[in-house]
């Protein structure tokens, strides 16, 4: 890893088609999700290191949000860091 110790982490937004396609290809799963979460784990050849990747499904969101009292936007940031936690390893149990 470089001197500056850079994290590098992709965040995509798309909706519930994508994501439910996404999601079975994957994870064997033929349903939207909320969020999805792919490790990288590689050092790039700038000294970043590429953690992984994170995809919202704006749509759930929106639905998601709703219910927990949120805005759209809190929402969307919410399920980023829990993709997140995923990339460093925290699960839901």
């Amino acid at each position: 890893m470089s001197k500056d110790n850079n994290i590098h982490v992709s965040v995509s937004i798309c909706g519930d088609k994508d994501i439910q396609e996404l999601n079975k290809k994957f994870l064997k799963k033929d349903e939207p999700t909320d969020v999805l979460s792919f490790n990288v784990n590689e050092c790039l050849e700038d000294g970043t290191f590429y953690l992984g990747d994170v995809i919202v499904n704006r749509e759930q969101a929106k639905r998601q949000a709703k219910n927990y009292g949120n805005s759209v936007e809190e929402e969307i940031s919410e399920l980023v860091s829990h993709g997140i936690l995923h990339l460093f390893g925290v699960d839901h149990k």
